[in-house]
């Protein structure tokens, strides 16, 4: 589980450390910096599949997204280092940091290009020389081998790929394999389409499904799965609660798969392309916390959009359900969603950790209430 994730330079996120636990709700009024911290998180998921370049490539790279203010906004000052943009987190069995900058000049087409400068990963919450499991510094990797000693590569690593996509070998590396299929196990939703020619809505080829896509085309797929081989009773549940006297079915015709919800009072059932936007959504939201494969963290930006507020109960209690098995991070513009999620954790034994982001004087994202450096959880960056 991660306990601390740390973003400095990133769009208004000067220096923020954020302290994580099992259930965490992010809010914050408009352009305080939540979508910045959902898209942090992102990146550093994209760097485990050799993607983080790219991503920030079409966000307009470095320029466009490293934080335009001062180093020292207090005082006036501008940079005193090299500029980076860097992503971390840690918790009690490993920790990573990558530190992203600008390329030397070379000519090339891709001088834009961000390059990965340093990267880190460690044992335990915090990095210490003594803790270090591996370090890439350019194109040069060490890491530590399963019998304690160093390995060092011979400085063949592009600046354009992460040690983590290109180093995780099982013999050289058993510690940076582990820690990158942990970090790719992570899921996001998004705002998952439900228009009239949203996937969700059409008919599929069905195969066992453990894991919703992102788009949604395989919803009835990974209901049936849930049906099958996973929480049933759950998804009945779930759907009572939100549509009381409600059940779903999947039904198939040549192997193309069709949800239906049966509703009370009504003489046939509706399909994908009969409901609201708001039930689909829930319908979508159902499939992905209910997954029989949990994933090591799951991140829902924004999961209220669409629904009708007497949805967001039947909602909390689903992310509810699904937290003892999955780091969720809930990221809403919705007070009520938050309120009804505390209370049901509440309940269930379950804390939350609530994250408020608020904007200080000078344009930086900052988490309310904190008073001080010394009123969040300890972090080092590695040196380039």
């Amino acid at each position: 589980m991660i306990t601390t994730l740390a973003v400095e330079n990133y769009r208004s996120l000067s220096r923020l450390i954020v302290p994580l636990e099992r259930l965490n709700v992010v809010t914050g009024a408009n352009g305080t910096g939540k979508s910045s911290l959902y898209r942090a998180l992102r990146l550093l998921a994209d760097a485990a599949r050799g993607g983080a370049v790219a991503a920030l490539a079409r966000e307009g790279g470095l320029r466009s997204t490293l934080w335009a203010g001062a180093e020292n906004p207090a005082q006036g000052a501008g940079r005193s280092g090299p500029v980076g943009l860097r992503l971390g987190f840690a918790g009690d069995e490993f920790g990573y940091a990558v530190d992203f900058g600008h390329p030397i000049p070379s000519g090339s087409l891709f001088d834009l290009d961000p390059e990965i400068k340093v990267e880190a990963t460690w044992a335990g919450p915090v990095l210490r020389p003594a803790a270090v499991l591996s370090e890439r510094k350019g194109p040069s990797v060490r890491t530590r081998t399963a019998d304690g000693d160093w390995h060092r590569s011979a400085g063949e690593l592009r600046p354009y790929d992460s040690m983590l996509s290109e180093f995780a070998d099982p013999r050289l590396a058993p510690d940076l394999l582990r820690l990158r299929e942990h970090i790719r196990s992570w899921r996001f939703y998004d705002h998952v389409r439900t228009d009239a020619g949203a996937p969700a809505r059409s008919t599929a080829t069905g195969t066992r499904t453990p894991v919703l896509g992102h788009d949604g085309g395989d919803l009835a797929a990974a209901l049936q799965t849930i049906m099958e081989i996973g929480d049933g009773k759950s998804l009945e549940t779930a759907v009572d609660a939100a549509f009381p006297g409600s059940t779903l079915s999947i039904g198939s015709e040549g192997g193309r798969f069709e949800l239906r919800l049966h509703q009370r009072g009504l003489m046939r059932p509706l399909g994908a392309a009969e409901l609201s936007d708001g039930t689909l959504r829930y319908l979508l939201w159902t499939a992905a916390l209910l997954t029989p494969r949990p994933p090591g963290l799951l991140v829902l930006n924004e999961p209220e959009a669409s629904l009708h507020p007497e949805l967001l109960p039947p909602l909390a209690d689903l992310i509810v359900t699904a937290a003892p098995d999955t780091q969720i991070v809930v990221v809403t513009h919705a007070s009520e969603l938050a309120g009804e999620l505390e209370r049901r954790a509440i309940r269930g034994g379950l804390g939350v950790n609530a994250v408020e982001l608020v904007k200080d004087e000078y344009g930086q994202t900052e988490v309310a209430g904190r008073e001080g450096p010394l009123d969040q959880p300890p972090w080092h960056w590695p040196k380039r």
